[in-house]
């Protein structure tokens, strides 16, 4: 049975400004911490392949997994797929952009089934999501609520 999750966060920030930030992923490294590197293997109209690796974890051990992405700027979402499936059967990601009138809702959609072997089941997959997901969100929300405020400030020329 397929796990489905959802987060979200409102971001006080120009939709064009998430959306471009949110959407560079060779920058992820920029906008998310625990990622070492981030690497475009193929990029191609709106739909890129990538390559992340994470930080190593308490044991020493390093994550990496290959995606697609594709970037649908008139729906105001993204798709992802992971190519390299890793401990996960399958493992779906759905970005959706509201631009409201207090900011841009970001909503991050999960949706994943771990494999039979794999070291972490569909239960411990969720309580990582459920504690990791939401601190990553507050670290998009405040690097683009910053960068948005400084780009208010810089003086017109």
């Amino acid at each position: 049975m397929a796990v489905k999750l959802q987060y979200s966060t409102i971001i006080d920030a120009p939709y064009d400004l998430v959306w471009e930030v949110t959407n560079d992923v060779a920058r992820w490294t920029d906008l998310f911490p625990g990622h070492a590197s981030v690497d475009v293997i193929h990029h191609e109209g709106d739909t890129v392949r990538f390559r992340i690796t994470k930080h190593p974890d308490e044991q020493g051990r390093v994550m990496t997994w290959v995606s697609d992405r594709t970037m649908y700027r008139d729906e105001g979402e993204a798709r992802a797929v992971r190519v390299e499936t890793g401990p996960f059967e399958y493992m779906h990601l759905r970005w959706v952009y509201e631009d409201l009138p207090e900011g841009v809702r970001l909503t991050w959609h999960y949706e994943f089934t771990a494999k039979a072997d794999a070291p972490y089941d569909d239960t411990w997959m969720k309580a990582h999501f459920d504690e990791s997901v939401p601190r990553e969100l507050e670290g998009v929300r405040n690097t683009l609520e910053a960068r948005a405020q400084a780009l208010a400030e810089e003086p017109v020329r």
